[in-house]
């Protein structure tokens, strides 16, 4: 594999010459300078862009840091970063922290000695602040919020109004008997979701009926059973998210209930996968292109102007399809 000490060999200069010719870090004689790009083109040498990052005040590295590349909605979201990313110049390093806060912290860490332009935070622990302070990187809370402070910004959807959005939706449908499968309440999307429902509850007279259940579609099917026993007068249900959907469907047509004949079901999020079960599923859209274009651009205006737009929300929109079904009811 060509080497820098053999372009500067070629080149009859030497290595960190050649180092700052790449690097635009000095000033070069042009002789110099065009010796060295024959070198390189006659080597075919290929520079470590990750050696590369250290030593150039502008990496161009994205850092994005998801708590599982196995929920569809973070994938989604990662992939329209990672085109944006792209198509303004810059290239993305994927982290995946499983849940693990530590490994959190490392991601960061990690990213910090890259030497990121910023990095944007789909994150599993909201208490992050020291950790984010000692980066100083431009951090985007993408869908979660964590402790704001300076360089920090936090763009969310309106999961309060989703979930009332939902709530009526079920209402308007008929359900009387609707069951709310309760986000995780450690984090701010889960904790407007369900004050989002329960505000409907109070404003038609209806009883708060909950289970709690995780943003995982393992822990949907556990959960639609738990429905089933302790309400099985259940007509309604509105679920934490899609894949939680998916599965509750699944037990549902299992166990002989009609959708949306018997049980009516709205998941949350609008991710690819809730059009392609046998009976596509009614849900909230978040607005995840959106959110990822101006993931990006809140690093890049951070670049250019270094400042940061603390807290952008974005609009949800009802999806009704085939899992639920309008008739006469409250209005």
């Amino acid at each position: 594999m060509t080497s820098i000490r053999d372009v500067a060999r070629l080149a009859g200069v030497s290595p960190s010459t050649v180092s700052r010719v790449m690097n635009q870090t000095a000033n070069v004689n042009e002789e110099k300078k065009q010796k060295v790009l024959w070198a390189i083109q006659e080597t075919g040498f290929v520079p470590n862009e990750l050696a590369r990052s250290l030593y150039k005040k502008n990496s161009k590295i994205i850092g994005v840091i998801v708590p599982s590349i196995d929920n569809p909605f973070f994938g989604e979201l990662a992939r329209v970063i990672e085109e944006e990313a792209f198509l303004n110049g810059y290239r993305l390093t994927l982290c995946s922290s499983n849940h693990n806060r530590e490994k959190e912290k490392a991601n960061i860490q990690m990213l910090t000695r890259l030497k990121a332009e910023g990095i944007i935070l789909m994150t599993n622990d909201e208490t992050l602040q020291e950790e984010i302070e000692k980066c100083n990187l431009p951090i985007v809370a993408l869908d979660r919020q964590i402790a704001s402070g300076n360089g920090v910004s936090y763009i969310h959807a309106d999961h309060y109004k989703g979930s009332r959005l939902a709530m009526k939706h079920l209402l308007e449908c008929g359900c009387k008997n609707i069951v709310k499968l309760r986000e995780p309440q450690v984090y701010s999307s889960g904790r407007q979701r369900f004050a989002g429902y329960v505000s409907v509850c109070k404003e038609y007279g209806i009883p708060v009926q909950y289970i709690d259940c995780q943003y995982d579609y393992e822990d949907g099917f556990r959960v639609a059973e738990q429905v089933l026993l302790k309400y099985p007068d259940v007509d309604g249900i509105l679920a934490n998210n899609d894949m939680v959907a998916i599965a509750v469907y699944k037990v549902l047509k299992k166990r002989g209930y009609r959708v949306p004949e018997d049980v009516q079901l709205i998941g949350f999020d609008n991710i690819a996968f809730s059009h392609m079960i046998l009976q596509e599923l009614t849900t909230i859209e978040q607005p995840i292109k959106e959110m990822g274009k101006l993931a990006v651009k809140a690093i890049m205006e951070y670049g250019q102007a270094g400042k940061i737009e603390q807290e952008q929300v974005l609009d949800v929109t009802l999806i009704k399809r085939e899992t639920t079904k309008e008739r006469k009811g409250l209005s």
